[in-house]
């Protein structure tokens, strides 16, 4: 096969076979094609989109060009999760030690944020001690010993995806329905999943600013899942406003540790359980916890019961992390200074834009603009109020939690500019939009 010759059936809209894809991304993997045709193709593939067959074709090839983590030998079944990301999105440090609570496998390899706050793996190393970077014989026994592990990617998952990502993110190519789907999807597939959930955001502080973008991915994701022999639930939630009230690496921990003990802001909790209960529905394959009341009933009870933070302290210590951080989270990295923006005038909450919420986080130092950045795990934000809440003059609507005051102005322009109270009255934000499903 040439690499000009499938570039140019895809620059003139026609459909490209599997064998014709698979080629292509093999030889890009491996470093067989210059970087102009690697661009050129991704250009044409933006412009004029892909099928779904394309697609599925893509991710599987993609899924396929490195190492495949096979778990048949722990589980018949593994269930896996995904968020397209968010601002205060700590939602795996809550919904797997619970899911894994009620006896379903969680193994999961998560990353590290680029952009305005931190990733999974960062808001763990908040907990000093905790190893993410496990081998995979360590990976798999942890798995098998307790049923619950959370580290980095200790395997060459789908490195076709990170060729294309990098060359995406410098040609312009980004906002592509089958390459983002496809990207997501090849690396659920390689980890080994069955069964996924994804959590796909919408509004000011997610990839897809309104929900037909989302719907339209979300579709596509759970399409692919469906080809390749995979049951997926996709749920659309908002991201007009932060998930819970903290954003920054060590507040969002501690506020998972308060969520795990039955507590926490009701919309992340709410949140958590319903992401949750999707994961238990896709173990339980309509065998088990198909009555949504009674699954419900089961994930509040492990939270107010102590199992789900019993689960999440055996993790953490089974990874070298030190508990009496999990156990006192005032253990946990504190900022030296801590500043209250209240509210000048009573009214409604009108705005709580989460774009502007995150960069304030960045700001004071949540986030890195490089991978080889560091990130500073005590800052960041705890936002009091939600869209509809009636506030009084005076009352608290953000705390910032800083270790540099010359980094202070900024982050307070960007929440004066994410924050607005009128009288004028509106409707509370819903947690999700829709909900899409492979069967």
């Amino acid at each position: 096969m040439h690499a000009v010759e499938i570039i140019e059936k895809k620059r003139d809209g026609l459909v490209l076979t599997d064998e014709e894809i698979t080629w292509f991304i093999d030889a890009a993997t491996h470093g067989d094609l210059p970087d102009y045709q690697l661009a050129a193709w991704l250009m044409a593939v933006y412009l004029k989109g892909m099928s779904r067959e394309e697609t599925v074709s893509l991710t599987l090839a993609m899924a396929t060009s490195g190492d495949l983590l096979d778990l048949s030998d722990l589980t018949d079944y593994a269930v896996d999760k995904h968020s397209s990301g968010g601002v205060g999105d700590k939602t795996t440090l809550v919904v797997l030690p619970l899911v894994a609570s009620c006896g379903v496998l969680c193994a999961k390899m998560s990353g590290r944020g680029l952009g305005m706050s931190g990733g999974t793996l960062d808001k763990l190393e908040a907990i000093a001690g905790y190893n993410v970077n496990l081998s995979g014989d360590e990976f798999r026994r942890l798995a098998r010993e307790n049923g619950l592990v959370l580290a980095g990617q200790s395997m060459q998952l789908a490195p076709a995806d990170g060729k294309l990502y990098a060359m995406r993110d410098v040609t312009g190519t980004v906002p592509s329905l089958p390459l983002i789907a496809s990207s997501i999807m090849s690396k659920k597939i390689a980890a080994g999943a069955n069964g996924i959930v994804l959590d796909v955001k919408v509004g000011s502080g997610a990839f897809m600013k309104n929900l037909e973008s989302a719907q339209a991915l979300a579709q596509t994701m759970v399409d692919i899942g469906h080809d390749a022999g995979r049951n997926v639930i996709a749920a659309i939630s908002d991201m007009n406003q932060p998930l819970g009230e903290a954003v920054g690496n060590a507040l969002e921990v501690a506020e998972a540790i308060e969520t795990l003990h039955g507590g926490g802001p009701d919309d992340f909790r709410a949140h958590c359980l319903q992401i949750a209960a999707y994961m238990l529905r896709l173990a339980g394959r309509g065998e088990r916890w198909a009555d949504p009341a009674e699954v419900e009933a089961l994930l509040v009870g492990q939270l107010e019961g102590g199992a789900a933070f019993g689960k999440f302290r055996q993790m953490v210590a089974a990874q070298g992390g030190d508990v009496r951080l999990v156990d006192d989270p005032s253990l946990l990295p504190q900022a030296e200074i801590v500043e209250t923006i209240t509210a000048e005038t009573g009214g409604c909450v009108q705005r709580v834009a989460a774009h502007d919420v995150a960069h304030a986080a960045f700001e004071l130092g949540a986030g890195r603009e490089k991978k080889t950045d560091d990130i500073d795990l005590a800052v960041g934000v705890k936002i009091h109020v939600k869209v509809g809440d009636a506030v009084e003059a005076g009352a608290p609507l953000v705390t910032i939690y800083a270790n540099d005051e010359a980094k202070i102005p900024a982050a307070r322009a960007y929440l004066n500019h994410a924050l607005r109270v009128s009288d004028q009255q509106v409707e509370p934000l819903p947690l999700f939009y829709d909900v899409l499903y492979s069967d």
